[in-house]
Order: C-alpha cells, then structure tokens, then sequence
C-alpha cells in the first residue's frame, strides 16, 4: 500500500522540494559549493519559507542514514529518490553532502544572493505558481483543440477560476513584466512555465502577457447584487 499523504509529507515532505530542484539540472554539487539547483532551492526558500530549510536538512539526513529496507521497497511507503545522473552507489554520500550544505546556509545565515531572473526551471515554477498554472493548464499543445483562440482561452480561465487566485496571477504577471526581459528571454520564461503555443498575432510574448494581465485585472465574475433591503 502507498504511503498516505500526510505520512509522506512528514517523513519526505521538503526532501521531495529539494530533490525536485534538480528537475533538469545536473547534481554537481562539491564540498564547498552547492550546485545551481541547490542554490535555487535555497535562494528561493529562504525568502518564502526559511523554516522549512530545516526540515529538509533533517529529511535528507535521516534518508541517507536509514535507506529503505526490502519491507518498505515491496510495500512502497518509501520515497523513489529520481534519477539525478548519478551512480546508485554515490546517492547516499550526495544526500548527506545537501544536508550539510543546507545546515551551513542555517548555521552561517549564507542565502544565496537574490536574482533577478530564475536561474531553473524549478525555480521558475516556485517563484510563479499560478503563472505555471495558468500557462500549462490553458495553453498546452491542446489548446488549439481545446478553444476557438487565446482570448477564449483566457475568459475560460476568468470564468473557472477563484477571483482571489486569479487576482495572484495578474500580479505574477505584474511581476513577470517587472523583470524587463528581452523577447527572447520572456519566450523561454513562458515555455519554462507550460506555455507550448505562440501568443496570438501581432503580439511579443511580453505583449501578450501584458494583455492577459490587462484583461484579468478587468474581468468581473457575473453575481447577482444583493438586495440592501429597506
């Protein structure tokens, strides 16, 4: 039987976050540095959730040092560590060596200097959620089949939608545009985040993105006034 959620979370939780980091991005971390995608994990969790940098210090440790045995392998209720390119045999040393680098950054107070621009696409995905949400969700390959155009696809999103998420979105986007990249950088960034059609014509990618957040920003969801009574 698989483990239940909450068992997961708190045996695996935040080594899940740190090891999801490396989504595409080599595990070369050394000694005494810490790999770009640890870097991001630490950049970004220390300006969200510092507390939990802990956590996956602890999480990584005791892993490493009790790996699961045949009974938990067979039953499943054991986290699958993903292949990050490296030999089975060096996992655990590699484990303990991000443990040691997360207690140093707690220990030293050492954050990863901020950035302008996300350096990974996990870190992509951390800092816009519901960026990723929107652009991977309604403007998949599917999209084309799914809706007459963008602009469907965009009132679709408006009317499915929580005001109060789709409110975080607008600012996302807000924020996406306050990065002041390049075209080609802001199409790389909207791919990172699950967006695999070309905005419409005549549209730049930080055109478009411009006018989502426009039009989101404008949109009322259809409700009934309630009566002020007498």
């Amino acid at each position: 039987m698989s483990m239940k959620p909450l068992e997961f979370d708190h045996r695996y939780g935040e080594l899940d976050q740190v090891i999801s980091a490396y989504l595409g991005q080599p595990a070369d971390d050394e000694e005494d540095r810490p790999s770009l995608a640890l870097q991001a994990y630490l950049r970004h969790t220390w300006h969200t959730r510092p507390w939990a940098i802990a956590t996956a210090e602890r999480q990584l440790r005791e892993y490493a040092r009790n790996p699961p045995g045949r009974l938990r392998l067979g039953l499943g209720e054991f986290y699958p560590v993903p292949d990050v390119g490296l030999p089975e045999s060096h996992i655990q040393s590699w484990l303990l060596q991000l443990a040691d680098h997360l207690k140093h950054s707690i220990e030293s107070g050492e954050v990863p200097p901020p950035v302008a621009v996300p350096q990974t696409h996990w870190e992509w995905h951390a800092r816009f959620p519901e960026s990723a949400q929107f652009l991977g969700g309604w403007f998949s390959q599917d999209m084309p089949e799914e809706f007459d155009d963008h602009d469907a696809a965009i009132r679709d999103y408006a009317g499915t939608t929580d005001r109060q998420l789709a409110a975080r979105l607008v600012g996302e986007l807000y924020e996406l545009l306050a990065l002041d990249l390049d075209e080609t950088d802001y199409a790389l960034g909207v791919a990172d985040l699950g967006m695999e059609v070309d905005p419409p014509a005549p549209y730049s990618p930080s055109g478009w993105l411009a006018l989502v957040a426009d039009r989101l920003s404008q949109f009322r969801a259809d409700y009934e006034p309630h009566s002020s009574g007498t």
